[in-house]
């Protein structure tokens, strides 16, 4: 498989990133950040999550979220849900994707999800169904897919089993998440080549934590086995309660240098999307862990 001549970026810092803060961020500081990656020319940008507010408070002004961001042509604003109540509240605030959650690691969905695979799939096959029959899209997660913090390596078998599932469902995408960053290239392009025998790999995407600072290197030995979508967060913003240590998702500004070095197209305005990650960086009183946006604000 030939690698791509261009590259979709779904950032998921507004999601992803800003859920593992520990204190709230403003809801108009939300819809600062969204706007501004949609203007950077991001072509998606996870919005929010329509979960439980007692579980992810951070998560609880999803609606009025999507209620003030800009919606720009050309960019989705996809939703996390996890049951039909969530569905629910993404289908009352307009929203035209949804993305349905499980894991590769029996232990790792009990802790997170107080179930086993089994019975996620279970959950979550009719709020696919319902989904799609209102005209939305959905987009399916496995985490774990490299390592479990509680055991250990995750067996390939099962990163499969859950994404022939998630296909079974009709999800038009499947993201394999690294949910402790700890994969290595070889490893990442086994598991990528690995789910491929079973889900075409122009519906793959990836999701790399950076904890061991692996993830550009993971990405780009899984660019080499065709894959052509994924997921980062702007400024690096996120983390893994389960991973001491996790420096958060792959940076949005690092994947596009490479990217950009690679001459693989994305659509992204460099400057914007550095002016961002400024921006949320300055409302949550830190730098940016992205090298590339240190770097480039450093020089400018």
């Amino acid at each position: 498989m030939a690698r791509p001549d261009r590259v979709e970026i779904v950032d998921v810092g507004p999601r992803d990133g800003l859920q593992a803060e520990p204190g709230m961020v403003p809801t108009a500081d939300k819809i600062a950040l969204i706007d501004r990656l949609s203007e950077a020319g991001l072509p998606a940008v996870e919005a929010g999550a329509f979960v439980s507010p007692k579980w992810v408070p951070q998560m609880a002004d999803a609606a009025e979220v999507l209620a003030g961001i800009q919606r720009r042509p050309g960019t989705r604003y996809p939703v996390l849900v996890p049951n039909a109540r969530g569905l629910e509240g993404a289908m009352a605030s307009g929203v035209e994707e949804i993305a349905i959650f499980g894991a590769a690691s029996e232990s790792f969905s009990q802790k997170n999800i107080n179930c086993s695979i089994d019975e996620s799939l279970e959950r979550f096959r009719p709020v696919a169904e319902a989904a799609l029959a209102a005209g939305m899209k959905v987009r399916g997660y496995i985490s774990c897919v490299l390592g479990c913090p509680y055991e250990g390596d995750v067996a390939l078998e099962s990163v499969v089993r859950v994404a022939r599932a998630l296909d079974a469902m009709s999800c038009y995408e499947i993201s394999l998440g690294d949910t402790i960053g700890v994969g290595t290239p070889v490893r990442a392009r086994a598991m990528v080549d690995a789910v491929s025998e079973f889900v075409p790999v122009d519906r793959l995407a990836l999701h790399f934590h950076d904890t061991y600072g692996q993830a550009l290197a993971n990405i780009l030995a899984c660019l080499d086995a065709g894959v052509a979508t994924l997921d980062t967060a702007v400024a690096g913003l996120g983390g893994c309660p389960y991973a001491p240590g996790a420096s958060g998702n792959v940076a949005t500004e690092d994947v596009v240098y490479m990217l950009d070095g690679m001459g693989i197209e994305t659509g992204v305005d460099m400057t914007k999307l550095v002016d961002a990650g400024q921006f949320i960086c300055g409302v949550l009183g830190r730098a940016p862990t992205s090298k590339a946006a240190q770097a480039i604000s450093a020089n400018s």
